[in-house]
């Protein structure tokens, strides 16, 4: 199984985050959202968790 990729700097934030994240599909998808409702105030949703599976790459 290929890893994936969330790369904070593909996504609009005031803080200018450099975050990266790799593993499995379903463990960056978690942390990637933990990470976007932690750190940038966004709200667990249906459609955050589409935006951000629709922008993992492959490592």
């Amino acid at each position: 199984m290929p890893r994936k990729v969330a790369d904070c700097r593909l996504f609009p934030s005031e803080k200018n985050c450099s975050l990266t994240i790799a593993g499995t599909e379903d463990e960056v998808l978690a942390v990637a959202v933990r990470h976007a409702v932690e750190e940038h105030g966004h709200e667990d949703t249906p459609e955050l968790r589409e935006q951000i599976q629709s922008m993992l790459k492959n490592e």
